[in-house]
């Protein structure tokens, strides 16, 4: 068996030319289901947090969406259909990019712009759905000794060995981060330095990351790492056949970023169940009365607070975290629920 660091097998088994997230086909959304695929009422919220954007810097000439992580463009595509049918000054306005290393879907509208990497957004919203927990990182165990490891893995079966001791970068993150007990870590160094690349990529605006994540009071002792296939979660083997998925060390990112670029003025997160709530997703039940004065609107209704349900629930999707950083002349007010991220 050929053993590997983690990080490079999993960068293989994403992202080479036949890798999980490269190959043709129908895409992440055949394996796992996110907030995207989950509801429509997903996009309309990321809608009402674009206008907020736009008024807050006092609407410019273009305005610019970028959909890191994007897969096959599903939440731009529902952005800017919804858009065009309600705020068409606006849609007039938008530039939506979707960065994915996929190539791009043949069905694609025209007006998404695809792009393998991420290019300057000189005003806009800065988006990464699911994006961070798919950036390849080192994993760590501690041996009988004490001493912390990477962990190599064998790409074809997912067997592990210990390897070498943590070189000083990656002792000191892990020093830093994991202040209190642990046994196996994942390692968010190279996920620092994605997001506030990703980060330093926006003029004026906001940059928003949401995955399931953790912050120094909670980390996990045991790690994360894990595998999903067609709607399975299943053991992590590095091969291709699977998405790989880490949670993500958010408030590291976010001081990361913090810390590379000085027009960062505001860092703060929240549960996505409080940012959804905050732009207009209710899983409350329809009144009763709607029933019999219009039958089909309570349908409709109902199934639209079950949709919302699914999107805030805790312990599921709710239970997401999303780190928000606004750059540069945005002006924004933050709910007082979403915590300001201390440095």
């Amino acid at each position: 068996m050929s053993y590997l660091p983690w990080r490079d097998a999993m960068d293989r088994a994403l992202y080479d030319p036949e890798g999980f997230f490269v190959r043709e086909g129908s895409g992440p959304a055949a394996h796992f289901r996110t907030s995207v695929h989950a509801s429509p009422l997903f996009a309309r919220a990321l809608l009402r947090l674009t206008r907020r954007v736009d008024e807050g810097l006092g609407r410019p000439e273009q305005l610019t969406v970028c959909d890191v992580g994007a897969g096959r463009a599903e939440l731009l595509v529902a952005l800017g259909t919804q858009a065009r049918a309600e705020v068409p000054e606006l849609a007039d306005r938008l530039r939506l990019v979707a960065v994915e290393r996929a190539a791009r879907p043949d069905t694609l509208p025209t007006w998404v712009t695809w792009t393998d990497r991420i290019e300057p957004v000189p005003a806009g919203l800065l988006f990464a759905n699911e994006w961070l927990d798919n950036v390849p990182c080192e994993v760590a165990e501690l041996d009988e000794a004490g001493t912390a490891r990477y962990v190599l893995v064998d790409p074809a079966t997912g067997a592990e060995r210990p390897g070498e001791p943590l070189d000083a970068e990656d002792a000191a993150w892990l020093a830093a981060q994991y202040p209190d007990g642990w046994e196996r870590a994942e390692l968010g160094r190279w996920r620092d330095a994605a997001w506030a690349e990703a980060v330093a990529a926006v003029g004026d605006g906001l940059a928003v990351a949401v995955d399931y994540a953790h912050t120094r009071e909670d980390r996990p002792v045991f790690g994360t790492l894990t595998g999903y296939r067609q709607g399975r979660q299943v053991d992590p083997v590095p091969d291709g056949s699977c998405d790989l998925t880490a949670h993500v060390a958010l408030d590291s990112c976010l001081r990361a970023a913090a810390r590379a670029n000085p027009r960062v003025t505001h860092s703060l997160w929240t549960t996505q169940r409080a940012a959804l709530h905050e732009l207009g997703v209710s899983g409350a039940r329809p009144p009763l009365t709607l029933a019999s004065s219009d039958p089909a609107g309570y349908v409709r209704a109902l199934a639209g607070a079950g949709e919302a349900a699914e999107l805030t629930a805790l312990g599921g999707l709710g239970s997401f975290l999303w780190g928000v950083q606004a750059v540069g002349s945005l002006r924004m007010g933050w709910p007082p629920g979403w915590q300001t991220l201390v440095s």
